[in-house]
C-alpha cells in the first residue's frame, strides 16, 4: 500500500495513492505544495521543480486518474481523458512519463475546468505536523 496524498482543486479534495517508485518518493518529499497547472487536452500539468531522469517504467500510454512526473518538463501530470497525442479515448502523454500514483476519486469534473488552474497537494498522514511560532511578551 502506497503513501496517500490529497489534491485540492476547485473546492474539491481528491484522495490519491502514490506507488512505491523512487520518483513517487521524491515527489512525496516536495509536499505540501501549491502548483499552477495548465491544460493539454484532458491532462493538467504543472512545473513542480523536480528534476528526475526517465525511469525504467516510464511510458506514454496512461489511464484516467493516473498521476505522473514528466521528466522533460519537471512537471506533475494528472490524466483525465484523451490528449492531443491520444490514438483512442485513453490518455497519452506527449513523451514517456514516470507514473507515480492514482487518484482514487472521480476526476471527470476536471473536464469542466479552465485552461489554467491552481492545485494544492498535501500529505495525508497518521502523524501530525506541528509548527511553532515565536511570541514576544
Amino acid at each position: 500500500m502506497g503513501k496517500k496524498i490529497t489534491i485540492e482543486v476547485s473546492g474539491k479534495t481528491l484522495s490519491a495513492e502514490l506507488n512505491g517508485t523512487r520518483t513517487a518518493e521524491l515527489f512525496y518529499d516536495t509536499l505540501p505544495s501549491r502548483i499552477s497547472m495548465r491544460r493539454w487536452g484532458d491532462e493538467y500539468y504543472g512545473d513542480i521543480g523536480l528534476n528526475v531522469e526517465r525511469s525504467e517504467d516510464a511510458r506514454a500510454d496512461m489511464e484516467i486518474g493516473e498521476l505522473a512526473i514528466w521528466p522533460e518538463g519537471n512537471a506533475l501530470c494528472i490524466f483525465f481523458g484523451p490528449t492531443p497525442a491520444s490514438v483512442d479515448e485513453k490518455p497519452r502523454a506527449i513523451s514517456p512519463v514516470n507514473p507515480v500514483g492514482t487518484v482514487l476519486d472521480d476526476v471527470s469534473f476536471l473536464k469542466g475546468l479552465p485552461e489554467r488552474i491552481e492545485i494544492e497537494c498535501n500529505l495525508t498522514s497518521p502523524f501530525f505536523r506541528v509548527s511553532f511560532s515565536h511570541f514576544e511578551s
